[in-house]
């Protein structure tokens, strides 16, 4: 059997089930933007990355406030999250290049969600062949570059769309 190491994983394994409060609310609060991977913040909503990436440029889009449902968004939240996700759209193709998208909501728990008390939107990049045998056989994702340097690249382009306030 082979193995991959993965380090980065171990902090999720290992408080998966101990995180207190709601992991988009801490991002929030957190008093280095960078520290959470926060690459931009808009009127109502803000962008980040996910820890735990499928693929690099993995992002989720989050409302500002904790709200369980888009249901109980407004239309100026709901307007801008579609607006950011086509901004989103646009800066990972221009720096990516994939092949493809998926986005979308996991809405509650047995949609699939993680977490289920404070909405958001994935953006995932994609690659024709980046779905392979890892995944499917060996249930682990091999993801290319770390969360650091997908910051260190993302961040400029959010900075120069000029989006909201900023971070």
């Amino acid at each position: 059997m082979e193995y991959i190491s993965s380090p980065w994983r171990a902090e999720y394994v290992k408080n998966a089930f101990q995180t207190k409060g709601c992991v988009f609310c801490n991002a929030l609060k957190t008093e280095d933007p960078a520290q959470a991977f926060i690459l931009t913040r808009a009127e109502h909503n803000f962008i980040l990355l996910n820890k735990f990436p499928y693929t690099p440029g993995h992002l989720i889009i989050a409302p500002l406030a904790h709200l369980d449902s888009i249901e109980k968004a407004t239309k100026a939240s709901t307007d801008e999250l579609n607006d950011l996700l086509k901004l989103s759209l646009s800066l990972l193709k221009k720096h990516y290049q994939p092949h493809g998208f998926n986005t979308g909501m996991n809405l509650g728990q047995s949609a699939g969600a993680g977490v289920i008390h404070h909405y958001h939107t994935h953006v995932i990049p994609r690659w024709t062949g980046d779905s392979n045998f890892m995944p499917l056989v060996g249930n682990t994702k091999v993801v290319i570059e770390t969360l650091d340097q997908t910051y260190t690249q993302l961040l400029p382009l959010f900075q120069e769309a000029k989006v909201g306030g900023g971070i």
